[in-house]
């Protein structure tokens, strides 16, 4: 068998993983990989879909236990990573726990009726709050993820996600462990049917919330940490020069529209470039920045630096 001390590597067949684990097929529908890939390995069948191979086996040896966390952040990707969380998201949401509700209401004995009424209470109120803790990713942190990506300024952080992210299938235990310990008697096939999905449901959470706590966050941390290039700064034109050593020097945006014989709508206009493009807001920045390219001397300011 392919799986060795070490974890799964590209070079393994895919079909070999899927017999050995079966819950990878879940990973491979939140990837977008669909069956039907023969003897490929999972590197040919990964390109084949467009999915990075490096983030899919991070995700699959984590699960399975192979590997440090540590070694499997450096090798994913952080958008498709994200994608594949999105997926997720919309698996849960959109099918495993409207799933789990059916077969529950088909099996609770509504001649039980307060009990039953409880049970589905305490579901729907679970099923709100996973709803609430994915909707918060899906509205803040993968928009963080995006500008990061895209080289943007954001104010958020992800140790605000660290900070708060609750582990969502504890709820679903306690469900779990009422229905066993303190559903009247006379149980039936159905119950136990539903029983053994908050089973598997409550470990595939646990799971979802693995990768995102041990691979995503530190992955998303050192992104944070790296940067991603930056644009250049834009270029000062003439003109926007001029009006910083005007400025520098303890001019009005009147005597400074009189002085380059424009008006002073068109001098307040230049100055709020000039803050677009340097992000200097203060007299004072922009003294300093206008020594430091040689747009004035310091000789030329020093009376205005003593008046200030």
């Amino acid at each position: 068998m392919s799986n060795r001390m070490g974890g799964y590597t590209g070079d393994d067949r895919m079909s070999d993983l899927v017999c050995d684990k079966y819950f990878v097929l879940q990973v491979m529908s939140r990837f977008g990989i669909a069956l039907g890939f023969g003897d490929k390995t999972i590197a040919e069948v990964c390109t084949a879909s467009g999915v990075d191979t490096g983030t899919f086996l991070a995700v699959v040896n984590l699960l399975v236990g192979k590997g440090d966390p540590e070694e499997l952040v450096e090798q994913v990707s952080v958008r498709a990573l994200t994608d594949y969380l999105h997926n997720a998201h919309s698996y849960f949401l959109d099918y495993r726990l409207p799933s789990i509700r059916r077969k529950l209401v088909e099996a609770v004995d509504y001649s039980h009726s307060d009990v039953s009424f409880a049970i589905m209470r305490f579901y729907d109120e679970y099923v709100a709050e996973v709803n609430k803790h994915m909707q918060y990713e899906e509205k803040n942190v993968f928009p963080y993820v995006e500008a990061l990506l895209a080289g943007e300024p954001t104010s958020y952080s992800i140790d605000t996600f660290r900070r708060h992210h609750d582990q969502v299938e504890a709820k679903l235990r306690e469900l779990k462990n009422i229905i066993i310990k303190y559903y009247p008697s006379g149980g039936t096939n159905e119950l136990n049917g539903v029983l053994f999905d908050i089973f598997t449901c409550e470990r595939e959470l646990a799971s979802h919330n693995a990768v995102e706590d041990e691979i995503f966050i530190p992955a998303v941390e050192r992104l944070a940490a790296d940067g991603v290039p930056q644009p250049q700064q834009e270029a000062l034109s003439a003109r926007e020069k001029e009006i910083i050593v005007c400025i520098v020097k303890g001019m009005t945006n009147k005597q400074i529209a009189d002085a380059l014989c424009i008006s002073t709508h068109t001098v307040i206009t230049h100055r709020r470039n000039i803050v677009a493009k340097l992000q200097i807001h203060s007299a004072a920045g922009l003294t300093i920045y206008a020594i430091v390219n040689k747009l004035v001397e310091l000789s030329e300011i020093k009376d205005t630096i003593k008046e200030s």
